[in-house]
């Protein structure tokens, strides 16, 4: 969730300019999005406290990362982001959590994620817009992968890759923490050119 004042700030004004690029109306991008009308301009007046499947529905309608809803301007040619520096986007009943970490530049950004899970503990994602592709990689513990109603078990050292454009949820298992980073490729197009 997006907690500060400066945050809530930078992703009302890139949501703004993202909505207005994309020459739609609050009413459209709403319906597109599924965000009632009340919240979008709230979230345009920096205002309320947008969650993470709120902020990828906006990014997956307009067509950008959710990175480029949160991110101020690049401030050189590279970054080194620790991820403890990155305020989670989800926290989950049990102390899980979702940090997006950075995305990269270019046609075809790529999100990079740093997850934790507990388990049972469990993320169930919408699907993204055709052409995105995520990849899991568990760097320790277990986690289920479940996509389009299947379930895939993923232990430490495995890395696991689907299309995103299906129902997906992620899911701790066994008995410790399950540590994982995720990639997010969405594919070429507007998102690249922001």
């Amino acid at each position: 969730m997006v907690e500060t004042g400066a945050a809530l700030r930078t992703v009302a004004h890139n949501v703004r300019a993202a909505r207005t690029r994309a020459g739609l109306s609050l009413e459209e991008l709403g319906r597109r999005a599924q965000v009632s009308k009340g919240a979008l301009v709230a979230l345009e007046k920096a205002q309320g406290n947008p969650n993470l499947a709120t902020l990828v529905r906006l990014a997956d309608t307009l067509g950008v990362p959710v990175s480029a809803l949160m991110q101020g301007p690049a401030e050189g040619r590279v970054r080194v982001v620790a991820a403890d520096a990155v305020a989670p986007l989800w926290t989950g009943e049990r102390g899980g959590e979702a940090r997006l970490v950075l995305t990269t530049s270019g046609p075809a950004p790529v999100e990079v994620w740093r997850w934790r899970l507990e388990p049972d503990e469990e993320y169930p994602s919408h699907p993204h817009q055709p052409g995105v592709v995520e990849t899991v990689s568990v760097t320790s513990g277990r986690m289920t992968l479940i996509v389009d109603g299947t379930e895939h078990t993923v232990e430490a050292g495995q890395t696991a890759t689907f299309d995103g454009d299906t129902p997906h949820t992620y899911r701790g298992a066994g008995t410790g923490t399950c540590h994982l980073v995720m990639t997010v490729h969405l594919p070429p197009g507007p998102a690249g050119t922001t």
